[in-house]
């Protein structure tokens, strides 16, 4: 198997965040280096109660959270909840999740997904019971109405102006027909931004990717092509530009693009429109952390990954995972990993 793209150091026992009270998901890091900043680095993540099952309830009670650090690999600390819940005529009134927290030209873009339903919030009282038919066909209902929005400000502290309406709608009949997921953003210096987002055309296609842009980082976004950018079974996508390219890592279910099911995939791009995998190989990051108490450990997934750039370097790989457990559903903890690169 050829090596990882991403060489990863040794992570620290006490790296990222992780809740006794809450399931953490996401991950998404930044610096505050803008002049009135704090230089501080911030994490945007997303939440629910663990009085709750990790699933089916991260669509229906999810929220992104702001937690800070000193250091890029942390500890973080829970600083504020972004987003209150409002009427449920938005599209992202009930729910929030999947944050990625970027900036331009002094503004800070939150790129997340929303998620609205028409019945009440589930709560320790009042569960959607795993594995009944009930709890799947809400879980289905509400799955089927996630939209991708982007939120901004002037500090990395808010106050957030938030949208009305996503950014980009599903197309009924395509294979994008059923939700815009997973938002990842690169931005031009001229403010021309491209977009790689998720979705499927039936409750039972697979998930792939397609690419929008838009001529500021906060649209109007169009599709630039009509086709999945990439024909596999995957998701989670991140994406940046580098010397003038390209280049995306997803999670890559079936491992037939990197050789690990459930690993990191990558592929870059010249034009958006055809993407291309190494011949080398396409391993961009495998499911187990190497630890400096000398343990290795292995995980079912690592998702959401996430790299942390400074000064146009990729210094750190942010993931979130089980701690306990290879299932989600099994674990009794989730955490975010922020893990120092060796190289990029």
């Amino acid at each position: 198997m050829p090596a990882c793209l991403l060489d990863l150091a040794l992570a620290k026992p006490d790296c990222g965040l992780e809740s006794p009270a809450h399931w953490i998901w996401c991950g998404s890091v930044i610096r505050d280096s803008l002049p009135h900043g704090d230089g501080r680095y911030h994490l945007f993540a997303s939440r629910w109660p663990k009085s709750l099952e990790f699933s089916p309830h991260w669509v229906t009670n999810s929220e992104i959270i702001r937690a800070t650090s000193d250091q890029p690999e942390g500890p973080y600390a829970f600083e504020e909840i972004i987003f209150p819940k409002r009427d449920r005529r938005y599209f992202d009134a009930l729910v929030t999740h999947n944050p990625r927290i970027t900036c331009h030209n002094g503004t800070y873009y939150l790129y997340y997904i929303g998620i609205t339903y028409d019945f009440e919030t589930p709560d320790a009282e009042h569960k959607l019971k795993r594995g009944t038919n009930e709890a799947f066909e809400k879980y289905r209902g509400v799955w089927k109405n996630k939209r991708i929005g982007v939120a901004t400000s002037q500090s990395i502290r808010g106050p957030w102006q938030r949208p009305d309406a996503p950014l980009l709608q599903p197309r009924p009949g395509q294979w994008d027909g059923l939700i815009t997921s997973n938002p990842a953003v690169a931005i031009r210096e001229d403010g021309f931004t491209a977009m790689v987002y998720k979705s499927r055309g039936e409750w039972d296609s697979p998930l792939q990717l397609g690419i929008a842009t838009a001529p500021m980082p906060n649209g109007p976004f169009e599709r630039l092509r009509d086709e999945p950018i990439l024909p596999f079974n995957c998701e989670d996508p991140f994406l940046w530009l580098q010397d003038g390219r390209y280049h995306l890592i997803f999670k890559d279910f079936s491992g037939s693009i990197c050789g690990v099911p459930y690993g990191g995939a990558y592929a870059w791009s010249d034009d958006l429109l055809k993407w291309n995998l190494p011949d080398t190989g396409a391993l961009a990051y495998e499911r187990k952390i190497a630890w400096s108490d000398g343990k290795v450990s292995e995980h079912g997934s690592l998702e959401r990954a996430s790299l942390l750039f400074e000064n146009g370097k990729a210094t750190h790989f942010i993931a979130a995972g089980s701690v306990d457990k290879q299932k989600m559903w099994e674990t009794a903890s989730t955490k975010i990993f922020a893990i120092p690169l060796r190289g990029a």
